[in-house]
């Protein structure tokens, strides 16, 4: 049997909202916090790692723009670059990322469509 095979592209090629979602909140406190930090060559990572109470935990966290690795999908906001890896791609496709300011229950909060329990301080989940 003849199977064809096709070529596609490592990192795949998809609009900022279909990936992640920033709410105005998020986006204004992104934005102020790079601001803070004081250098232009910085990009977000966004991504998920292994822990937490529901097994996965949220990472988001600026580093510089030389880390960026060639299978990561690249997103752009206001001149914020994000980074995604493939594998926590898979994980957050379609996800809201919003901020509140509130003294109790502030901060950033993920919306993931993907998640099949939360835990809850919301910062960790399971698929």
């Amino acid at each position: 049997i003849d199977i064809p095979l096709s070529t596609v592209d490592a990192a795949p090629s998809a609009d900022l909202e279909e990936i992640i979602k920033f709410t105005d909140g998020a986006k204004k406190q992104i934005l102020a916090m790079r601001q803070n930090r004081g250098e232009s060559e910085l990009v977000l990572r966004v991504g998920v790692k292994s822990g937490g109470c529901s097994g996965m935990s949220y990472v988001m966290d600026f580093e510089d723009l030389s880390k960026v690795g060639p299978m990561d999908t690249e997103l752009q906001f206001e001149g914020v670059k994000v980074v995604v890896d493939p594998k926590s791609l898979m994980l957050i496709y379609g996800m809201t990322l919003d901020y509140s300011d509130a003294l109790i229950g502030g901060g950033f909060k993920f919306k993931n469509p993907n998640a099949v329990s939360t835990c809850g301080c919301g910062r960790s989940f399971g698929a």
